[in-house]
């Protein structure tokens, strides 16, 4: 089985996002290990990237600052290296593929192979184009997990059917952030997906509260989160572990 299905053996999966590298590498280290001592299932590094295109100004803002200190994508490798001595929980890259394929596609996800990586999310690679990478994942043993957004409608079982390792269900169109409410009929997509495939699937974008991931979780298999993780970074910069793990906890405890 793959190793992103351990996340979601044990009940709800709770799913942080964080950007590697806001404000520092080693700030990421403290904070993933601060959400891992508090019940995160699975953890979503972002590789930064100059042009993110699904992102709002939140996370842009965690790229940009993460660039500015000159984190490229070796650093990260090698952090991912060191955070594998004692983080053993799965761990999936979000980043586009222009980044991939600038590094050379077959030498990124060998090396994501060779870290400890389990997963890649590349939000801007159409599902119709996922063969420029989909058979050098399965090369390395590393999951390329799909997307479904509100707007994929007759194509969500055929992306369904393709899954591999979970599917990311998108809660709202436009990009990353904060969202007040999410309005999206998300029910009658996981029941197709549900139709389609026994891989599971979290929902993301937009959930904040303890009450939006307990509602999202209670439709799909989890509840990933990034802004709301991004604002904390960005407040309180290189002592904002401590707020992440409490934050972790209390949206893990939502889930339960």
């Amino acid at each position: 089985m793959s190793r992103i299905k351990e996340a979601f053996a044990h009940g709800k999966a709770f799913i942080p996002f964080i950007t590697c590298g806001d404000p520092d590498l080693e700030t990421t280290a403290a904070a993933v290990r601060a959400a891992v001592r508090n019940g995160a299932d699975l953890i979503e590094l972002g590789i930064p990237f100059s042009d993110p295109t699904a992102e709002g100004p939140v996370i842009q803002g965690a790229n940009l600052r993460a660039l500015e200190g000159h984190v490229t994508t070796d650093l990260i490798f090698d952090f991912v290296r060191e955070l594998r001595r004692d983080v053993t929980v799965p761990m999936v890259f979000m980043t586009y593929a222009n980044v991939v394929f600038s590094y050379g596609a077959e030498r990124f996800i060998a090396t994501c192979q060779e870290i400890g990586m389990d997963g890649l999310i590349l939000p801007d690679l159409p599902f119709e184009e996922k063969e420029e990478f989909q058979p050098l994942c399965r090369k390395y043993g590393v999951d390329l997990v799909s997307l479904i957004a509100p707007t994929s409608e007759n194509r969500i079982a055929m992306i369904a059917k393709e899954a591999e390792g979970f599917l990311y269900i998108v809660s709202s169109l436009g990009v990353t952030g904060v969202r007040s409410e999410i309005k999206t009929d998300l029910a009658s997509i996981v029941q197709v997906v549900r139709e389609n495939t026994s891989i599971p699937c979290a929902i993301g974008f937009g959930i904040s509260t303890p009450e939006q991931a307990r509602k999202m979780a209670g439709i799909s298999d989890g509840a990933i989160v990034g802004s709301a993780i991004i604002k904390l970074l960005a407040k309180h910069g290189k002592d904002a572990p401590r707020y992440v793990g409490e934050y972790v906890g209390a949206m893990k405890s939502a889930l339960r």
